[in-house]
């Protein structure tokens, strides 16, 4: 009896497809029931109903763009204390954090404050990128203390391992590497960095065309020296049927990474970069095919005039895949306040169809950022979204800024000090700024136009 209802459980929870020629059976492969499959079913899971609250939408908008692709809901089924964020069309723009110790600062508690600065910046999801101290204890305390998505980088771990237990990070092994990142889905980890589109046939267009910076993507990187030593394809790209099993089994989002995205200006949209993208469009059908959620990064570096174009590029070659960017910075020269010249290219390619920006602090380039430089970078992006959900008419955005407008057409002060994207900077510099707490402000003083224009 125990036995049946078990048997009962597990395929309760799986589908099988049998695809057939004529009458002989071709392969047989698993669907698990992932965000994507149940929204195919006309199922509305409770997080599809939390984004469609969210973003003042219906669910059934919601379902459809999961349905299609255009949309993920990166929830993993293992996690259990997740307020789920919907990215992709029709949604709001979502900002990402990037923390995570290096063998400088390997220190949990140093993360654990960086963590909260993100968190209390607003920021909607976090990725754990550590290299140095106990990783695992790291993500384990970013999953327990992060109700907003997680994800990491798996190759990360497994490059650290390498050089631990074998001597060198070329050392890594393929299982190894599988056998990470099944442990990152187990853990809870709702996306993954993976660099599935980092092919051979890249690597030779970059070596053929020429880069000033070469590669600049560390997961690339490591990728492309132990494909380079042993004269072998990538693993993530050879064996990516794998990589779909262990997403469907724990509705893991597939974050396809840029391996070869550019690293300054002079290397933006080159062959290289496109030949990665091209690969990637392929493995995002093969992703929906899987019923697996997917979406794609992008670059990187970008002159400002290339941003529009390269995002809506990136939008054609990958179906509508939901787009996650690095910045773009749209300048080489800005160490300091590259998180500026980041919200700059983040605003313009979010307004081009961009759905995700991966913030940028003043440390970018500098060393590793800590809490101060992270709330700095996810207010820089977020005002970025913000920008770029005005320009794309979504309805909650316009009427934000509308209420500001009401607010100060009013010199209510406690409003608009409410309403402003950083509340507490806006209300340290109106303090530090307006000592008297007239009605008007300090720079017009009795000349305010307001103020003369209601009178008159």
């Amino acid at each position: 009896m125990a036995g049946r209802e078990q048997c009962s459980m597990f395929l309760s929870r799986v589908n099988f497809r049998i695809e057939k020629k004529e009458t002989e059976v071709i392969f047989l492969k698993t669907f698990y029931p992932t965000q994507v499959s149940r929204a195919k079913r006309g199922e509305a899971t409770p997080q599809m109903e939390a984004v469609a609250r969210d973003e003042e939408i219906a669910v059934e908008d919601v379902m459809e763009c999961l349905a299609d692709g255009t949309a993920v809901v990166p929830a993993n089924a293992n996690r259990s204390n997740l307020s789920v964020r919907g990215i992709g069309r029709g949604l709001k723009v979502k900002v990402n954090a990037n923390i995570g110790t290096s063998e400088a600062f390997p220190h949990l508690e140093a993360e654990r404050a960086k963590l909260q600065a993100a968190l209390s910046a607003g920021a909607d999801a976090v990725m754990d990128l550590s290299t140095g101290g106990d990783l695992k204890a790291v993500r384990s305390m970013v999953l327990e203390e992060t109700p907003v998505p997680v994800g990491t980088v798996p190759v990360y771990e497994a490059a650290v391992l390498a050089r631990q237990q074998r001597g060198a990070v070329l050392s890594m092994q393929e299982d190894d590497l599988f056998e990470i990142i099944e442990d990152h889905a187990r853990s809870g980890v709702d996306f993954m960095t993976l660099h599935c589109g980092l092919t051979l046939g890249a690597l030779e267009q970059m070596q053929k065309q020429g880069r000033l910076m070469g590669i600049v993507s560390r997961g690339g990187a490591l990728l492309a020296g132990w494909m380079k030593s042993r004269e072998k394809e990538n693993p993530l790209y050879e064996r990516y049927d794998r990589l779909l099993e262990i997403a469907g089994r724990h509705d893991v989002t597939l974050s396809l990474g840029d391996g070869l995205r550019p690293g300054c200006l002079d290397d933006a949209s080159d062959r290289a970069q496109l030949q990665e993208l091209l690969v990637l469009g392929e493995l995002v059908q093969r992703a929906r095919e899987a019923e697996v959620q997917v979406m794609v990064e992008g670059p990187g570096h970008v002159p400002l005039d290339q941003v529009e174009a390269s995002i809506k590029t990136a939008k054609s070659l990958c179906a509508g895949a939901p787009f996650y960017v690095l910045g773009p910075l749209v300048t080489d020269v800005a160490p300091g306040y590259d998180h500026i010249a980041s919200a700059i290219g983040g605003a313009l390619a979010a307004a081009a169809g961009a759905d995700f920006l991966c913030y940028v602090t003043p440390a970018e380039h500098l060393g590793l950022p800590g809490p101060e430089e992270v709330r700095q970078g996810v207010m820089a992006s977020r005002l970025a979204a913000h920008a770029a959900d005005v320009a794309r008419g979504h309805k909650g955005a316009c009427r934000w800024d509308r209420e500001m407008s009401r607010a100060r057409r009013s010199l209510d002060w406690w409003r608009q000090l409410e309403l402003a994207l950083d509340p507490e900077l806006a209300g340290e510099l109106y303090d530090k700024l307006n000592p008297g707490k007239r009605e008007e402000c300090t720079m017009c003083g009795p000349y305010c136009a307001i103020k003369v224009a209601r009178e008159l």
